[in-house]
């Protein structure tokens, strides 16, 4: 587990959000790195009700879906080269 290795960067979340965030990211993390397995780094994963972004993608690796009340956005990295 990831736990007590997290650097913040940047916040404005109350200290107990912060540390809750983080926990669950490494819980995530331990969960759920099935995709880096099968599928090589670099994928990123968005879930939420309600958000918007712009990103570049490397070409087959999108998708955009809901699973009940969460919009998931699903991709990898377009690569700089």
């Amino acid at each position: 587990m990831l736990e007590g290795k997290a650097l913040v960067d940047d916040t404005d979340m109350p200290v107990k959000m912060q540390m809750e965030a983080m926990a669950c990211a490494s819980e995530a993390l331990d969960l759920y790195d099935e995709f880096d397995k099968r599928y090589g780094g670099g994928w990123q994963c968005v879930v939420g009700s309600n958000f918007g972004c712009f990103f570049t993608h490397s070409k087959g690796t999108f998708i955009y879906f809901t699973l009940e009340t969460l919009k998931f956005l699903i991709f990898k990295g377009a690569s700089s080269s």
